[in-house]
């Protein structure tokens, strides 16, 4: 790729913080590249409901299609929690990843051996473990029809609907079948067959689906099973594919089982448009003061470059440069150990560049 076309939804919280020292990270693997890497940026979240009444415009909305990726950095905060949910700054999140059709969202979760300490895991159980959850991101409860809260005070009731098709079943499927195949060629299906028959339609298009790829050894666990044997046996597992709800669960559990979740980045991927945020919030209570982790940003700059902009030999330089710093002591307040020196955002962003210099050249 000669030229990469970013739109920057920095968002609100911490998102511009770490989002400035990813777009650092970003444009100098591009320059290394001689990728003619354009930028743009426009407000998201919170601040856009701040400016125009609303969590995302439809014009970031079309800009978004139009892009190569969109970065985005977090949304929310307890400024806009007594909004309706469907004006707060999440729904714009949904909305965005409607619009663009990005049904795809891949969380790798790995123990970094420097901060192995940090895990709330037995070191025996957690040592090594490196998995990937791929969740479908655009339908399930949080998208289906109806949706709604209705009746009186004291009468009232609530309902949402949990409905797959066949054909988003496959499409997220066969995503999760060629990731493990690049991978260790081990694919868990995570579902709830046993008492939704949507799940069960899940299982069976997975089995189906599976024959076509004789390569992957696919394996069946009900959600509640999953949930325990991620703590017992993290490092038995190579790739996770699940429904959107259930994938939302399991890949924050995985975040907390690497001990920090500002090292964890994600993608969502679809069939034209890509989106890449990290995977923690606008931690609003850390807000400007410096001390958030860029890390899990960082690291969602080196996923675009994989992804979108296929050159996973740049997306190593970057991730080698985090564990690099991460195995000379480099650490945010959140990955400190009590008596270890603390670095800011912009300084362990320094670190990671010069990391990045020795790798570049």
């Amino acid at each position: 790729m000669s030229k990469l076309d970013v739109l920057v939804l920095p968002g609100d919280g911490i998102g511009p913080e770490v989002t400035t020292q990813a777009i650092r990270v970003l444009k100098r693997v591009a320059k290394h590249a001689n990728i003619d890497l354009q930028l743009s940026e426009d407000l998201f979240g919170g601040a856009s409901i701040d400016k125009h009444g609303e969590p995302i415009v439809a014009g970031v909305l079309d800009r978004a299609r139009q892009a190569d990726a969109v970065l985005l950095g977090a949304v929310g905060g307890p400024k806009w929690d007594a909004l309706a949910t469907e004006r707060r700054p999440e729904r714009g999140l949904l909305a965005l990843r409607s619009h663009m059709e990005v049904f795809a969202n891949l969380r790798p979760a790995k123990l970094f051996e420097p901060l192995a300490e940090a895990s709330p895991l037995k070191a025996e159980r957690a040592k090594g473990f490196d998995f990937v959850v791929v969740r479908e991101l655009v339908g399930g409860l949080y998208f289906g029809k109806p949706r709604y809260i209705r009746g009186e005070r004291g009468q009232r009731s609530g309902a949402n609907t949990l409905t797959y098709t066949e054909a988003e079943i496959v499409r997220i499927g066969r995503v999760a079948f060629e990731t493990a195949r690049r991978r260790r060629k081990k694919l868990t299906s995570v579902d709830k067959a046993n008492v939704l028959e949507v799940m069960a339609l899940w299982r069976d298009v997975m089995t189906e689906l599976g024959k076509e790829y004789p390569d992957v050894k696919l394996e069946h666990l009900y959600v509640d099973n999953c949930a325990m044997q991620l703590i017992l046996r993290p490092t038995d597992f190579d790739v996770l594919v699940t429904e959107n709800m259930f994938g939302d669960i399991l890949s924050d559990l995985a975040a907390a089982a690497t001990g920090s979740i500002g090292l964890l980045p994600s993608a969502s991927i679809g069939e034209k448009c890509a989106l890449y945020e990290p995977v923690h919030g606008s931690a609003p209570d850390i807000t400007g003061q410096g001390k958030a982790n860029p890390l899990a940003a960082i690291l969602t700059v080196a996923m675009l470059f994989e992804h979108t902009a296929k050159r996973p030999d740049l997306a190593k330089a970057i991730d080698d440069s985090v564990h690099a710093v991460l195995a000379k002591g480099g650490r945010t307040a959140d990955l400190a150990r009590p008596g270890e020196k603390v670095l800011g955002t912009s300084a362990i962003a320094n670190e990671v560049l010069r990391e990045l210099e020795t790798r570049l050249g």
